[in-house]
């Protein structure tokens, strides 16, 4: 049974979507005061997120940046709000995924469901092996990456874009590739967003993120990791 937790001030709204996902046997959580209320409600392990975007009383960019600096919990964002660069700023803050309301709730739930397969697929057998370049450790068991004994924080995704590309280097991935790895085979985004995770992760490992040593970019292909082989 997975565990989600909806975060909303709309209480009818987030019923609505706790009824219809307790319908499917999911353990719901609603926390409709996250100014208040978030610290206390991620006390509890939960799988997935649902959050709405727009509060009277915080912005919803700052609940993803808090439960960033608690959790790699993927967060799926729902929102009346189609503008781009609100989209692009949710996912450059934490968010794994952007909903647009309305929506069809079977869209929801197989978005969730690609997640979870995502996270049970991106790593395989030799999941426990940690790669190391330069001061470097990306640790598959725990899914952090530490440098000089401290942990760099990362996000769900950031970490799994980073373990995928970091475990074939030198191999090229295609936006789409790393969709189809990260994401899952069912991902409907946006392939924008790999590079808004692509800098993101440069701009916490690199020197210079605009002339970055381990992700790097093939123009016109993709994106691929230093072969720290050589």
């Amino acid at each position: 049974m997975l565990r989600l937790l909806i975060i909303d001030e709309n209480r009818l709204s987030a019923g609505n979507l706790a009824y219809s996902m307790e319908q499917d046997d999911y353990e719901v959580k609603i926390c409709t005061d996250p100014k208040n209320e978030l610290q206390g409600v991620l006390g509890a392990n939960y799988d997935i997120i649902v959050m709405e975007l727009d509060y009277s009383n915080i912005n919803g960019l700052t609940i993803i940046q808090s439960i960033r600096r608690m959790s790699t919990i993927p967060i799926i964002i729902t929102t009346e709000n189609n503008d781009d660069i609100q989209k692009i700023l949710a996912l450059e803050y934490g968010a794994d995924d952007y909903l647009i309301k309305p929506y069809n709730i079977l869209e929801l739930k197989v978005r969730i469901k690609a997640i979870m397969r995502r996270l049970k697929s991106t790593f395989k057998d030799t999941d426990d092996i940690d790669i190391k370049f330069d001061e470097y450790i990306i640790k598959p068991v725990g899914r952090v990456l530490v440098k000089d004994d401290s942990v760099v924080s990362l996000t769900g995704k950031e970490f799994d874009l980073i373990y995928v590309l970091g475990s074939n280097p030198g191999k090229v991935f295609s936006r789409e590739e790393l969709m189809t790895k990260v994401w899952g085979y069912d991902y409907y985004g946006d392939v924008r967003s790999i590079d808004v995770h692509i800098r993101r992760i440069r701009e916490k490992i690199e020197k210079e993120p605009k002339n970055p040593k381990y992700l790097l970019t093939k123009w016109g292909q993709g994106y691929y990791f230093y072969d720290y082989n050589k």
